[in-house]
Formats: structure tokens, C-alpha cells, sequence
């Protein structure tokens, strides 16, 4: 024993232990693949209900079978919708259509099929019709179905509840949600140590009130903590703040004298060994890394008697520690969020959380927690219009996120000997960050995977241009209101704008709109009411609904544009506009584009049909062209073999979306383009084209 105990005081087996796991974590998830035991040619999967969400007409289950399979359903009708009563833990036949999880097409985004892999779950499953076969015989699925059917009954605050006590955030309203994620506090709503500290001190309470023995006390809430972990999911931060307090408990009721930055290690370790997929959860990274940071300089903290001084140190040690964390997954910090959070904290750490536990237990209490989480949201969204603390960052490279920590580190170090110069070298690694476009030496063309539309990315070298042709947009069909998904993909919102803060980009100096159609102009809108947009241009011939609703909105937002210009100059470079005449079609009506950046001649055909294509070639004299972005998504009325002869293009470039209803590219269209290397982002995903001495390189980003 007194040798168990000398070793677990030395600081050097905590670092080894550490260095294991994450060795560990990596092997295992990328020299040592995990293997399903489905097959893609299953037809149906046998299985318990681990999880359920409807949203809209959608119902997606999490089925634990011979492993987890994620099942989609579409209900047919409201009546379908009403009589789902199936519970959590029940058993069920699902036959469908297995499918591959899709990879992310674009750089730098969210990877879905890498998330599930990281899970072990390999297959989505499309499905037909659901069956029971069993009902739930766990007893813990039976409580946390009690517990989920009864916040379901609260109805005002259930979005709350479900957030603070099972750890269910995904029911925020949208506008609600993006200011809480602006103003860097929406980590309060993700279930962490701080609200599993609260639990513990609140149980081992009651139980020292009702005379238990200290340590049957500490027991029966570890007991307690491993079940709730169940009831979040196993969700990363809760995770680690279970094992955190657990290891804390033993250590204190055994007397060890381990040191806590020691035990925060030992979690690590646990954590990792337990489940190694935890290293890239990114509310894993926040709890750890933060964690960390706070025991370091817990004595810095502590140092000063004014609450409100000690919550300010807690917010910015917080917000330093996070800073490489946001920069990798969301691109940008808001350098008032330690501001914010001096407010946020409190609110929703002795307000918010406590009467989200007390409203399971006296819902008479739901309009009181209603009325408080309706001022949270009034100051976030007020809040999240004050733009001064944006700051757009890169996602950093691995060298970028240690020189972080390396800078953060040496001013929290020199903040607690009353000493801030090394802020001026965090400061500068931040500010040569958010303008690393600058370092760009070569012009890129990205043609972005948006489903079935257009939106193309060009940048010039040093930040000299950056242009927008089309956005892309999605069609929305007339749905019944019990249809309605509360959470909606938007391409502007969950593609465009998240790649352009991915490599940088602060504003683009031109959107162009070839032509009003939805998919290429569908998702203007929220781009220019959410990212900075100079002007835009638009194309000849009268605009529709979708276009004098952007105008509109360009008028109250002071954004010049501009219809039926010749030339746009980016850098020293220009793009040229072939107008030829005003046509009584908006696809034939599109602005078709040329330029030549380094020495590579390139053609943006936008929706034009061979009626434009001839008129191109009698009005301009073009010939080998090196990149054709072809026209009307590969359709039949567009790129005639005469056109497709005529300008002798290289290589070809067709955005198009997986299996549409359209069909396009048409066979006899890619029959034309045979000649040519051609790209299309439903195969190849995104496609980046890097100019260089009077070269081209292409890059894709396969599904």
C-alpha cells in the first residue's frame, strides 16, 4: 500500500499515462480500422430503441443491434405521426434500404460519415416500414424515457430542461442558437463539470441530512453520476466530468493526495482508454482543455475576494484555453464573450440549471423557468449584433494550435506574477491569423458541392480578390405545418459561409449572381444579411421574386449592385461579362463569364443554352479554353458539340447534385464532353483548382 501510494504521487506517471492514451486513441482510430458487421446489401436490421428524434415529418432511431445503425423514416401522414408510441429500449424489425454515410464534399467542413465511423457506426438505413418485435425490459431506458416523456409535458420550457438535465440542446431555436454559439456561451447548455459539480454537492447534501456515512455518500453518488451519464448519451464532457469526480472522490475518501492536475490526467487517460473516439469530441476538448487551464491557475483565481472578479478570471482563463478549440471547428472567437460571460455564468449556473432540476419535480414552476430563459434569449440576440469582437480565423494547421498554447500558457504564467507582455505576442499570433489570406501566393477557383445549383469560389494571391459566383439554394416545397423541420439545412449558413471563414475569408468583394433561378441565387439572401458582401452584380433582363427580395434587402444594408456590366476588375486581373442581348428566357438571360488569371483561360457558362453558346461564338473569338464550367448543370439544351468544339476546352467542370430529379448530366452531353478530363462535384465533390506558374493543379474533395 505505501508503495501504491508513492507511486501515485509521482507527477511523471500521470504525463506517461497521458502520452498512452492519446498514443492509444490515435492507433486505434487509424491503424486499426473497425469493421461492421452489417452489409450495405442488408435489407433489414433487428434491434432495440438506444434513441429517437422526431423533427417534422422525420423520425431518426438510434438502433443498437449486432451495432448501432442510425434509422431514417418519413411519416406518410399526421395520423402516422400521432400513433408513433413506440419507447426507448423497445425492440424493432426495420427493413429498408442500407446506405454509406456521405463523406463532407467541402474542405474543412463537419465530416458526418468520419463522426459515425469514430462511433462504430457504419451504415444509415432508409427505411420502409418499422415493426415491433419486443418491448423494453432495461430499467434504464424505462427512467429515461419517464424522464423525456415528462419534460415533453412542460409546455413552455421542455427546450431548457431537455438542454440542462439530459443534455438534449438540439431543440434551441435557430436564431436563438447561432447567438448563444456567437457570443461563445453556448457551452452553459451543454451538460459539464460545472452542472455535474452542482448535482454532486446537492446529493451528497441531502445525504449527509439523512446521516449517511461519507463515503457510502460519495458511492451513492458515483452510482448516480455513471447512470445519469446514460441519461446524456455519454456525451464527452460528461464523461470526463464523471470520471473526474469519481477519481476526486477516491482520492479524497482514501486519503491518496494525488494532485488534482494529477487526477484531471488520470481522467484523460480513463476517458480515452474507455472510449478513444473521445479525443476528436470537441465538447470532450473544451471540458479537458478548459479544465486544465482553471487547475493550473486555480491559485491566481482564488486570489482575488470579489465574485464578480473571480467569475471575469474564470470567463477569460476559459475563453483563452478555447480560443485553438473554436478556431479548428468554427473558424472565428468573439473577444467579448469573457465580457458576456460574467453574465451568462451565474445566470445560468444558479438560475437557469437549478430550476431546470426543479421543474421534473414541480412543473407548476414551467412559466417561471419560461419567463427566465425569455431574458437569456432577448440579451443573446441583442448581443449577438455586436459584430466589434468577431474575429474570423483559418482553421489552424497542427503547428498554429501549439504556438497557441505555447503563447497562452506564457501570459496566463506572467498574468499570475501581475506581468501582461506576452499578451502582445498572443495578440500578434492572432492578428497574423485572421489575415493569413494575406500569406496566399497563388489564385484558386473552388467549385463547391451544393447539391444540385451553382456557387463558385475565386481568390487572388495576398487578399487582392475574392469573389462569389452564385450561392446555390435549395427548393422548398409547400409542406403541411406538421411536416415543418425545426432545423433545416440552409447552404449559406451550413456550407458557403463556414468554408469562406475556414481559409480565411473576411468579405467577398463581388457576389456574382448569374440569373435569378433558386438554385444559384437561392441562398443570396442569407448571405448578404450574414456576411460582409462589398456589392453584387446581377445579370440582364428583368428580375423575379427572388431577386427584388434581395434588392430590397441590398437597400437597407447599403450594399451597392450593379446589372449588365462589361468588366469586373479583381486585382490585376478582370472578369469579362459576354453579354450578347436581352433574351426572353433567365436561363439563356445568365451572365456568362470569362477571364484569364495566370496565363489559364477560363469560361462560367452560369444556366446559358445553345441559343447563347452560338451567339458567344459569333459575337467573341475564344479557342482552347483551359476550364469550362459547363452550363445548365450538364443538360441537354445546353454545350452543343459545335460549342464544345469550337472553344476546345481541357478540362471540364460540371455541379450537379447526387442522383437529382432532373437527371442531369445528361448522357449525350457527357458523350459531347468525352474529350475533355471532366470533374463533377456529385462524384468528386468539391473541386479546388490551384493556378500556378501558368499551370493548373486540381484538388477534390470526394464524397
Amino acid at each position: 500500500m505505501i508503495r501504491l501510494r508513492t507511486l501515485l504521487l509521482c507527477d511523471k506517471l500521470y504525463l506517461i499515462l497521458c502520452a498512452i492514451a492519446v498514443v492509444f486513441s490515435l492507433l486505434m482510430l487509424n491503424y486499426y480500422p473497425y469493421h461492421s458487421k452489417y452489409n450495405v446489401t442488408d435489407k433489414y436490421v433487428i434491434g432495440y430503441i438506444h434513441s429517437y428524434k422526431i423533427d417534422g415529418n422525420k423520425l431518426t432511431i438510434m438502433l443498437k443491434g449486432k451495432e448501432s445503425v442510425i434509422i431514417n423514416y418519413y411519416f406518410k401522414n399526421l395520423a402516422e405521426k400521432e400513433s408513433f408510441n413506440f419507447n426507448l429500449g423497445d425492440y424493432l424489425k426495420v427493413s429498408g434500404e442500407m446506405k454509406n454515410p456521405k463523406s463532407a464534399t467541402v474542405l474543412n467542413l463537419f465530416d458526418y460519415k468520419e463522426y459515425l465511423y469514430r462511433n462504430q457506426i457504419f451504415f444509415l438505413l432508409d427505411a420502409q416500414s418499422l415493426e415491433l418485435v419486443g418491448n423494453n425490459n432495461r430499467i434504464r431506458y424505462t427512467i429515461k424515457q419517464f424522464v423525456i416523456n415528462h419534460i415533453n409535458s412542460l409546455p413552455k420550457s421542455s427546450t431548457y430542461v431537455k438542454a440542462l438535465v439530459i443534455g438534449d440542446d438540439g431543440e434551441f431555436n435557430e436564431v436563438v442558437n447561432n447567438s448563444y454559439q456567437f457570443n461563445g456561451v453556448s457551452h452553459l447548455f451543454a451538460i459539464s463539470g460545472s452542472h455535474i459539480a452542482f448535482l454532486a454537492v446537492i446529493i451528497l447534501w441531502i445525504l449527509k441530512k439523512l446521516k449517511f456515512e461519507e463515503n457510502k455518500r460519495y458511492y451513492i453518488v458515483i452510482v448516480f453520476l455513471v447512470f445519469y451519464m446514460f441519461l446524456t448519451d455519454y456525451t464527452g464532457s460528461v464523461v470526463r466530468a464523471v470520471f473526474f469526480f469519481s477519481l476526486l472522490s477516491i482520492n479524497k475518501m482514501y486519503y491518496f493526495n494525488i494532485k488534482t492536475v494529477n487526477i484531471l490526467q488520470l481522467t484523460l487517460f480513463g476517458s480515452l482508454i474507455y472510449k478513444p473516439a473521445l479525443i476528436y469530441d470537441v465538447g470532450f476538448q473544451f471540458s479537458y482543455v478548459i479544465s486544465l487551464y482553471l487547475i493550473l491557475y486555480q491559485k491566481m483565481i482564488s486570489s482575488s475576494r470579489s465574485y464578480i472578479k473571480q467569475t471575469f478570471l474564470v470567463s477569460f482563463i476559459a475563453f483563452l484555453a478555447s480560443i485553438p478549440i473554436c478556431a479548428n471547428n468554427f473558424f472565428q472567437i468573439n473577444l467579448l464573450s469573457p465580457f458576456i460571460n460574467v453574465f451568462f455564468v451565474p445566470y445560468v449556473t444558479f438560475i437557469m440549471f437549478p430550476l431546470s432540476f426543479i421543474c421534473l419535480i414541480l412543473p407548476f414552476l414551467d412559466s417561471v423557468l419560461f419567463f427566465f430563459s425569455n431574458i437569456l434569449e432577448t440579451i443573446s440576440i441583442f448581443l449577438s449584433t455586436i459584430k466589434t469582437g468577431e474575429i474570423i480565423l483559418a482553421k489552424p494547421s497542427f503547428i498554429i494550435i501549439v504556438l497557441y498554447y505555447i503563447a497562452i500558457t506564457l501570459c496566463l504564467r506572467g498574468m499570475s506574477k501581475s506581468s501582461y507582455k506576452y499578451f502582445l505576442l498572443l495578440s500578434l499570433l492572432i492578428i497574423i491569423h485572421s489575415n493569413i489570406n494575406y500569406f496566399n501566393n497563388n489564385p484558386y477557383v473552388v467549385f463547391l458541392d451544393v447539391g444540385q445549383g451553382d456557387s463558385t469560389f475565386i481568390n487572388l494571391p495576398h487578399n487582392q480578390g475574392n469573389i462569389l459566383i452564385d450561392t446555390g439554394g435549395k427548393m422548398d416545397y409547400v409542406k403541411e405545418s406538421w411536416e415543418e423541420r425545426k432545423h433545416k439545412y440552409i447552404i449559406g449558413e451550413d456550407t458557403i459561409i463556414p468554408y469562406l471563414k475556414s481559409i480565411g475569408i473576411k468579405s467577398l468583394d463581388s457576389l456574382i449572381l448569374t440569373h435569378g433561378d433558386n438554385d444559384h441565387s437561392g441562398d443570396a439572401l442569407y448571405l448578404v444579411e450574414n456576411f460582409k458582401v462589398d456589392n453584387v452584380i446581377l445579370n440582364i433582363g428583368e428580375y423575379n421574386d427572388l431577386e427584388l427580395e434581395l434588392i430590397k434587402v441590398l437597400k437597407e444594408k447599403n450594399i451597392p449592385y450593379y446589372q449588365n456590366i462589361e468588366t469586373l476588375n479583381i486585382g490585376d486581373d478582370k472578369l469579362y461579362f459576354l453579354n450578347t442581348k436581352d433574351y426572353n428566357d433567365e436561363n439563356e438571360n445568365s451572365s456568362v463569364i470569362y477571364t484569364e488569371i495566370d496565363n489559364t483561360k477560363m469560361l462560367f457558362m452560369g444556366d446559358a443554352g445553345t441559343e447563347r453558346e452560338k451567339d458567344i461564338l459569333e459575337k467573341y473569338n475564344f479557342t482552347d479554353i483551359d476550364i469550362l464550367k459547363v452550363g445548365h448543370h450538364g443538360s441537354n439544351t445546353s454545350s452543343s458539340k459545335y460549342f464544345i468544339n469550337s472553344i476546345n476546352t481541357k478540362t471540364c467542370l460540371i455541379s450537379v447534385g447526387a442522383n437529382n430529379r432532373y437527371g442531369h448530366p445528361k448522357e449525350s452531353v457527357l458523350e459531347i464532353l468525352d474529350d475533355c478530363n471532366t470533374y463533377r462535384t456529385d462524384l468528386n465533390g468539391s473541386i479546388e483548382i490551384k493556378l500556378e506558374n501558368n499551370d493548373y493543379e486540381i484538388k477534390t474533395i470526394n464524397p
